[in-house]
């Protein structure tokens, strides 16, 4: 049989029967379009899944619930599917159905053939999904690595679904403190050390220039001139502008590798929209959008409840968001996409706003555009995280923490593996459980830094998924090939897994709608530990009777792969041996 997943198929019987319902009350609108939910249960009491729509009928219809939930029931069971054993009605309107034994053994049959096509409904539309953006001559920070691994994640998402994802990486290279960074390097610059060490040298100069700038003031206008010849597009400041640029994009890939980040589709800096100013300006002032505001340029935002864009210092200098609304008009123009999803932490959130304010001004729909908010990352103690001397903790001091540790554990609990195999299986595990701490969480929920956490081989933890999934992979590597399985074999546990796993289509997609991972987190977390309870309770291998064993064998093998499918998703490579 084709596969029909339940709450598809709940769905379908729910809908028509709604239509039918509507014709015999005489009822024109559509009632299908009512929103609805379908739930699991993990309480066979309750069914396999739960509708709730004759709550929402109730109110068009001026009829009990409990009473339109018998209509509906008497509609369906009238053309009862023979997967569907029974539908109860419970909680004074709720649909409870029930699936047969037969439904999940041939689902199980069919979930081997299941692949990511199986999910497509992007059709090649285009997403840009702009994640990461790094400060050129500055560290990426531990709040930039909750965003990389956040924007990967989203735009491997997209992939799956069957969307041509854009993965953009907006690069900060502008702005008054490159003028700053100019001038300093030109007054202590040394070419050779920014060569071996371009981040650190780069930030030393910048915070060299500041500190100077306490003794004598007037250096700021040293740096403030530096960045009007680079706006003016001087040569000599422009060639060191990209040199700075070339440097701090050598850094960050070298780390983007490091955590095996798909690679980008376009790194741009904000440097490259400086030409569009004066035309995009031009044109708002054509379409009477800026209004001057004490020789500076503005866009007002009252009718959206928001406080004013500014789009041109009184100097003629342009701003971020200047540079961005010229960014997403290149990109819209150049691209056409379905959707921008912005990754930026929920400091900024005032700051998308407005650019969706101005974008609607722009005329440009407010559904193209979404703002993806994330919190902070604390340190163990709850407070913003930084290092002893109060500065803030690097993504790379994160990343050296938690492969250290892993180091560790792996060097303790596998000391009969070679070295360089042990280091390999250590920066997988650090890497990977760090890309799990990050996504299991709400993104909007602050995380606390915690490497035993991370690293734990217990609870709702990236190396218990890999753990899991090793301990199924060995099982399987032991059986050798799977025979022929008799599935009418399988009993109620069993069929409890496959219902689990039927449950990945519905994760994905409520993964989808708010872009948050921690439900794809959540759902493979709640299989890895059905699949733990079920290998302990039945001993697969030595199980006498080969078409119950068989059967068993290929759950755990569905089991496996979904686990390898989701956290592939997540950006995690699983290990068969961990």
């Amino acid at each position: 049989m084709a596969l029909i997943f339940p709450k598809i198929y709940v769905n379908k019987l729910v809908i028509g029967a709604i239509k039918k319902f509507s014709k015999d009350q005489n009822f024109t609108a559509d009632a299908t379009t009512l929103p609805f939910s379908i739930e699991f249960k993990d309480n066979q009491a309750f069914g396999d899944c739960s509708c709730n729509v004759a709550f929402g009928l109730s109110k068009i219809f001026k009829q009990p619930p409990n009473q339109i939930a018998q209509s509906l029931k008497a509609l369906i069971e009238a053309e009862l599917p023979s997967d569907i054993e029974k539908i109860e009605i419970a909680g004074g309107g709720f649909l409870n159905f029930y699936f047969t034994h037969q439904y999940y053994s041939d689902a199980l049959k069919s979930l081997s053939k299941i692949n990511q096509k199986d999910f497509f409904e992007g059709k090649k539309q285009k997403i840009i999904v702009e994640y990461s953006s790094p400060n050129v001559a500055k560290p990426m920070h531990v709040g930039l690595l909750r965003n990389t691994i956040l924007g990967n994640a989203l735009a491997n998402l997209y992939e799956f679904l069957g969307y041509k994802v854009i993965r953009w990486n907006h690069i900060g290279d502008w702005g008054t403190q490159f003028g700053k960074l100019i001038a300093a390097y030109k007054k202590w610059g040394d070419n050779k050390k920014i060569e071996q060490n371009p981040i650190n040298e780069l930030l030393a100069l910048y915070i060299r220039f500041h500190k100077e700038m306490g003794h004598n003031p007037e250096i700021e206008k040293e740096g403030q001139a530096e960045f009007k010849k680079l706006e003016e597009g001087d040569k000599e400041n422009s060639k060191l502008l990209k040199w700075f640029l070339k440097e701090s994009l050598e850094e960050f890939n070298r780390l983007y590798k490091l955590l095996d980040i798909t690679k980008f589709d376009k790194e741009i800096g904000e440097s490259f929209y400086s030409p569009m100013m004066p035309k995009l300006i031009e044109e708002l002032k054509q379409n009477k959008l800026l209004e001057q505001s004490e020789g500076a340029w503005i866009i007002r935002l009252e009718a959206f409840g928001l406080p004013p864009a500014l789009i041109q210092k009184s100097d003629g200098a342009t701003l971020y968001m200047t540079r961005e609304v010229a960014s997403l008009k290149y990109r819209i123009s150049k691209y056409k996409p379905e959707k921008i999803f912005y990754v930026v932490g929920n400091e900024q959130a005032l700051y998308f706003q407005q650019l969706l304010a101005v974008a609607r001004l722009l005329g440009i729909k407010s559904s193209l555009l979404e703002h993806v908010k994330y919190e902070l990352i604390l340190g163990p103690d709850g407070k913003k995280f930084s290092t002893r001397e109060g500065d803030m903790i690097t993504a790379q001091e994160v990343i050296d923490k938690v492969v250290e540790a892993a180091q560790k554990s792996v060097d303790q609990k596998r000391p009969d593996i070679p070295k360089k195999e042990r280091d390999k299986i250590a920066l997988a595990v650090g890497v990977n459980a760090l890309k799990y701490f990050m996504l299991k969480e709400s993104r909007m929920t602050d995380i606390i830094f915690d490497v035993k956490g991370i690293l734990a081989f217990n609870g709702n933890s990236g190396p218990y998924l890999n753990y899991t999934y090793a301990r199924l992979s060995k099982i399987l590597s032991k059986a050798g090939r799977i025979g022929k399985a008799d599935t009418s074999l399988l009993e109620r546990s069993d069929l409890d897994l496959i219902k689990k796993l039927l449950e990945f289509e519905d994760a994905i997609y409520r993964t989808k709608s708010n872009s948050s991972p921690h439900h794809l987190c959540d759902y493979l977390f709640d299989l890895a530990n059905k699949a733990s309870s079920f290998y302990e309770a039945f001993p697969i291998l030595s199980d006498q009777n080969s078409g119950r064993k068989n059967a068993r064998l290929l759950l755990i093998k569905e089991v496996g792969r979904i686990l390898e499918m989701g956290l592939g998703i997540l950006g995690i490579k699983t290990l068969e041996r961990i």
